[in-house]
């Protein structure tokens, strides 16, 4: 009986390590971006001007643009326990997001290797 309970208890301790959340930042490609996702809905970031936003973004994200006055205020609004996956074009501007976001405290940051430019270039939709 003790070997039964010690063996239940090694197992669950190993499932709820694998539903943990993932921390840190990760810089992916376009299908692991895409795969993270589909896994973690989390919050998805456009850090694009709103022109470039409107000519096409990936599915659920939302556009809080770089440059705006308001853009710490707007990601002092997400969800800090959440992943958030940011893009712009091309990774620059999503690189400097990266930095605010590590800087607010977030926990979980997954930054679109090659931005829209690669999305695109890999055959992913744009809405």
């Amino acid at each position: 009986m003790k070997k039964l309970l010690v063996l239940l208890v090694f197992t669950l301790s190993l499932f709820s390590c694998e539903a943990q959340q993932k921390k840190g930042v990760e810089r992916v490609p376009p299908a692991e971006f895409a795969k993270e996702m589909a896994a973690d809905k989390g919050q998805v970031v456009d850090v694009r001007t709103p022109k470039e936003f409107n000519s096409g973004h990936i599915a659920g994200a939302v556009n809080i643009h770089l440059y705006d006055a308001d853009f710490v205020q707007r990601i002092d609004k997400l969800d800090k326990k959440k992943t958030v996956y940011v893009y712009c074009k091309a990774g620059g501007r999503s690189a400097e997001a990266v930095e605010s976001l590590k800087s607010k405290g977030f926990q979980h940051i997954v930054e679109l290797d090659g931005g829209t430019d690669a999305w695109k270039e890999a055959g992913k939709p744009l809405e």
